[in-house]
């Protein structure tokens, strides 16, 4: 299949949709997920045109890895939650909704369930008040 130039995150890549930046580099980005599982929520994703893990360039791949290493210390530093869960999906059958490769770094409390995969929209001024905590904590 085709990699798709309309995906969500295809969009933000070409500054057709906004996001709420929290880190970028030549090869990715990352910002705040705006339907959360948990409060802090993020995105890592390659600039290169990756459906799946099986599409995305081993360069792409060690970029990847390397942001969300690196953001996923900043949410634990911000946020001090006791685990942070990171999570990739390849293909529709495993759970991935948008065609664009992508991993997930979610909060995570003990006794406190996740919201459902898209279930709601958060509020803008509480991402941007997460995203500026996270950014303090980005080495």
């Amino acid at each position: 299949m085709a990699y798709d130039n309309n995906n969500v995150f295809a969009k933000i890549l070409r500054g057709e949709l906004p996001c709420i930046r929290l880190y970028e580099d030549e090869l990715t980005l990352s910002f705040m997920d705006i339907m959360p599982q948990s409060e802090g929520h993020l995105l890592v994703i390659p600039k290169e045109s990756a459906e799946t893990l099986l599409d995305l360039s081993e360069e792409g791949a060690q970029a990847c890895i390397r942001t969300t290493q690196r953001m996923a210390k900043a949410v634990k530093a911000a946020l001090q939650p006791p685990g942070i869960m990171i999570a990739q999906f390849n293909g529709a059958a495993a759970g991935q909704t948008v065609p664009h490769f992508h991993f997930h770094v979610i909060p995570r409390h003990d006794g406190l369930a996740m919201v459902a995969h898209g279930a709601a929209r958060a509020d803008d001024v509480k991402l941007r008040e997460l995203a500026e905590k996270i950014k303090a904590h980005i080495v």
